[in-house]
């Protein structure tokens, strides 16, 4: 199954974190309908991420099974009722599994189409895909977020406050089925910010990584809120502490190689973009490429300037024939 997740951020060239800007559809790949996906930390505890214990997992106890090792010892008769509601017990579990299932694979297909609608710019076309994939799943965090941000987008377009008061009651619906919801917490800073709010903005996500000690997420998107608003040494605090809460987050060491290059520290840039190069994988998306990018750069950028500084020093050396001076390679 695909989820699909409106992102409101990307990272813009120049900048050390995502800037807060209007949404742009992004893609993830989901396990939850698999059996029993374990949550990573550094995701959005949540397919997004990589992520979400799957809520249908469910589990049927033999009734056979016996507590106690001495009970092996004595046959066990069951009547025919005790079977029966077993049995009846078992169907249920399934009928409601598989039905659970069914309404997750509509939404996501639902969620998909509307994506697909949103990048071809029929935002209102996609937001009625939204409204049937959180009629096909009422607890679906994702439907809930998309239609959040295409109405966000409609809004600003239209200028409508009444459609932007739409898409913040949404975001906090999304909120309320998956408190962790990345994305979501991030469209909501941004619609707090662009109204005016600020001071909610910041409150939202420093309660959030209050609730989340462990969690690097709520810090990257703190330190996104803090550069912003033109304070990059409390938000290069917020990253480094997101690098200590998780040293396998890729984001974390993206954005804080971004905030040390626009701080003119091109070594240690260049040390974090190598962590998130080694780290990425396939969770940096396109951003992948960019790094890649960076590190050549920042390569050639220290070797320059080393080569500069070893000119200027007089490390002028006359060619020595072979056998008595160092060896070039």
């Amino acid at each position: 199954m695909t989820r699909v997740c409106v992102q409101p951020a990307r990272f813009p060239n120049g900048s050390s974190t995502q800037s807060l800007t209007m949404p742009s559809p992004a893609l993830r790949n989901d396990s939850s309908l698999s059996s029993a996906s374990p949550v990573s930390v550094g995701k959005p505890l949540h397919a997004n991420d990589a992520t979400t214990t799957n809520p249908n997992g469910l589990r049927i106890f033999n009734p056979n099974e016996n507590a106690a090792a001495g009970s092996a010892t004595e046959p066990v008769r069951q009547s025919r009722l005790t079977i029966w509601s077993c049995l009846t017990a078992s169907l249920i579990a399934g009928t409601i599994f598989a039905t659970m299932t069914g309404c997750q694979w509509a939404a996501g297909s639902q969620n998909t189409q509307g994506a697909a609608l949103y990048n071809q710019g029929q935002y209102t076309a996609a937001m009625e895909q939204f409204q049937k994939a959180i009629a096909s799943d009422p607890t679906d965090s994702d439907g809930y977020y998309n239609l959040a941000a295409t109405t966000h987008r409609l809004g600003n377009q239209r200028q409508d406050p009444n459609l932007i008061r739409q898409s913040e009651a949404l975001y906090n619906q999304c909120l309320d089925h998956d408190p962790n919801h990345v994305d979501c917490h991030r469209g909501l800073a941004v619609l707090l910010v662009d109204s005016g709010r600020p001071d909610r903005a910041f409150t939202l996500l420093k309660n959030w990584a209050a609730q989340n000690p462990a969690l690097a997420e709520p810090r990257i998107e703190l330190a996104r809120l803090y550069e912003e608003h033109g304070e990059p040494q409390t938000a290069l605090k917020y990253l480094e502490d997101a690098v200590q809460q998780d040293a396998n987050n890729a984001r974390a060491w993206l954005a804080l190689a971004r905030l040390r290059e626009a701080s003119n520290d091109p070594v240690q840039a260049l040390q974090n973009y190598q962590r998130a190069l080694a780290l990425g994988g396939g969770v940096l998306g396109p951003n992948g490429a960019m790094v890649s990018e960076r590190v050549a750069a920042l390569s050639r950028q220290i070797n320059s300037t080393r080569d500069a500084a070893s000119f200027n020093a007089g490390g002028t050396q006359m060619a020595a024939p072979a056998g008595f001076g160092s060896s070039r390679y």
